[in-house]
């Protein structure tokens, strides 16, 4: 099979600009009615000119002349102005297309593929590179139009009036042209460097800022900050040295680019003062080649932005053909809101080895299901591929006896509801964040899931209630209030599956007895898979399975596995002896602590 040409960087514009491509069209030919209506004034000063060598200038004629000339100017600053005001609001609207592709990309992209990329890459893309393409965007195309038909009519009337001066008024191209051809060829050598040392650097400073409370914490300030400057002076250096380098050729190039009086001048006066053109025609041919400059510099910003815009877009292509989980159109019929994962693996890259290795596991409808085991085993990765995070390398994951590839990723996300530990709140409201597990829920409702959730009466302490902004990232809030508040918005979302990932590992003592209950009460039920390391908080599930490497070392009930896993016994025993740890510090430090009685 053929392979898929891969379309253009302008195809590839092009295609968001569907719904301005008429502006655009419009404003191309506004510009060019400008940029013409700008050669009137000087036809206008050629025949006074003509009239007053020839003697028969008047002062009607001058100002028949002049008006013309006026008129000209104002259609010529006019049209612009509605030509750059469309082509702004083209450029936008393709800017809007750009960024809204992108992030519907990452949405539907495997989890893997979007985190490939940092925070600082990302938000170098979409914010400032994607802004940066407005402006040539907006002017390179209608204006450049333009641009290109000035010198070519003008050297067409150049040549109506004598082909010598047409061809003398190129005399500086050649030369101009291979300064571009340098210039571009060293500055392209180095393009992609400059991409991965601004991407380093604006990654730099994003993990800067937002671990600046770790750092403070640790006392890295000086590492830290060290790490955060070097980055900045790494992309100083590396840009200046690249100036630098096509400095002398890029100056050469548009010092001779628009040069056309250099040839233009001395053949018009030769011309004239051998009687082959008049006075006025050689005025007229020195004002054509002047009116040239400003066009022809224009043409050679727009070539250096050309190749700054094509980079960018060629990175964006990377975004936009991530590849997506594919999904069927209509919703399928579920059996029930069973979960069964048949002989899964599962590896994060081609290069890596398989995470998880055959696993056969089974949550039936309604029950209770723990996941234990070390750290890295693999406990997550269930968890996120059941939520089709990703998908699975082998085998195949079922929910209500249907493959969750073939069910649309919005339906699954409507039966799987998953807390996990790294709870992220946006920068809205708390009721706002809560209300996202159901956005048409009311008022009533997220006070009721709030209430569950045991976190009701920490934000009406707020200033402002459930009207408090979360703060950038959730800062406000501590982490066990945070979790508090993810753990609301899954019982706002009321999904059949739930999946609690060390949904209260944050959580204070106090509260973590009476959020367990009200999960067990609100999840009674639905199918419920927990992931802990406190294990006596899944004592009672119906199944608690040990994985270990990637594999499951055994399953039962509690009773059972302390019997018959060695794994599970020394877990257990380190979990009781951990608690009994700190239930001594807690009464060493005077604090109430039950008569020393806590249960396991």
């Amino acid at each position: 099979m053929a392979q898929k040409k891969k379309k253009g960087w302008f195809s590839c514009l092009m295609d968001y600009a569907s719904g301005s491509r008429g502006r655009l069209a419009v404003s191309t030919c506004l510009s060019v009615v400008s940029v013409l209506a700008g050669l009137l004034p000087y036809f206008c000063i050629y025949r006074i000119i003509e009239h007053f060598i020839s003697g028969t200038v008047t002062m009607n004629l001058i100002f028949t002349w002049s008006c013309l000339a006026l008129a000209a100017y104002v259609v010529k600053v006019l049209f612009f102005g509605l030509s750059t005001g469309l082509s702004h609001y083209a450029a936008y609207h393709i800017l809007e297309g750009l960024r809204l592709r992108v992030a519907d990309r990452l949405l539907h992209a495997p989890l893997g593929e979007a985190a490939a990329h940092s925070i600082g890459e990302i938000k170098n893309i979409m914010v400032d590179k994607i802004e940066n393409i407005e402006p040539p965007l907006a002017h390179m195309i209608p204006e450049g139009t333009g641009h290109i038909a000035l010198p070519v009519l003008s050297i067409v009337l150049l040549a109506v009036i004598d082909w010598r001066i047409a061809l003398a008024s190129l005399i500086t191209l050649p030369f101009s042209m291979i300064c571009m051809m340098l210039t571009f060829q060293i500055s392209g050598r180095n393009f992609e460097k400059y991409n991965e040392s601004n991407a380093v650097m604006n990654s730099t400073i994003v993990e800067y800022v937002e671990g600046i409370e770790v750092i403070k914490a640790f006392g890295r300030s000086g590492a830290s900050y060290e790490k955060f400057a070097k980055a900045i002076t790494d992309y100083k250096v590396f840009v200046v040295k690249w100036l630098s380098s096509t400095w002398v050729t890029f100056k050469l190039a548009f010092a001779l680019f628009p040069s056309t009086l250099l040839g233009t001048l001395p053949v018009s006066l030769f011309l004239a003062s051998s009687g082959q053109i008049t006075s006025a025609q050689a005025a007229l041919s020195v004002m054509l080649s002047m009116s040239m400059v400003t066009s022809l510099g224009q043409i050679e910003v727009f070539m250096n932005s050309i190749k700054e815009v094509q980079l960018t877009v060629e990175e964006l292509q990377t975004y936009l053909e991530m590849p997506e989980l594919p999904e069927p159109e209509k919703p399928a019929a579920l059996r029930d809101y069973s979960v069964e994962l048949k002989k899964v693996h599962f590896s994060y890259s081609k290069d890596s080895g398989d995470v998880l290795r055959g696993i056969d596991l089974r949550l039936p409808a309604g029950s209770f299901t723990a996941l234990v085991g070390p750290s890295g085993g693999g406990k997550s990765t269930v968890a996120r591929l059941i939520a089709r995070f990703w998908d699975v390398t082998e085998g195949e994951i079922l929910v209500g006896g249907v493959k969750i590839t073939d069910m649309p990723l919005s339906q699954l996300s409507d039966t799987v509801s998953f807390v996990t530990q790294d709870n992220f709140l946006f920068r809205c409201s708390l009721k706002e964040n809560i209300r996202l597990g159901n956005p048409a829920a009311s008022d009533s409702e997220v006070y009721a899931a709030a209430r569950a959730a045991q976190c009701d009466e920490f934000i009406r302490k707020l200033p402002q209630g459930y009207d408090t902004p979360a703060g950038e990232a959730g800062k406000r809030l501590s982490g066990g209030e945070k979790q508090r508040i993810a753990i609301a918005r899954m019982i706002l979302k009321n999904a059949p599956v739930v999946i609690m990932d060390e949904a209260t590992a944050f959580t204070d003592p106090e509260n973590e007895d009476k959020i367990q209950r009200s999960i067990s009460a609100l999840t009674k039920g639905k199918t419920l898979l927990v992931i802990a390391h406190r294990l006596s908080t899944i004592r009672n599930a119906d199944n608690i399975v040990v994985l270990k490497n990637g594999q499951i070392e055994a399953q039962g009930k509690q009773e059972e596995l302390l019997e018959t896993c060695p794994l599970y016994r020394k877990m257990w025993e380190a979990h009781i002896g951990a608690k009994d740890w700190a239930v001594s510090v807690k009464g060493n430090s005077g604090l109430d602590r039950n008569d020393g009685k806590e249960e396991a």
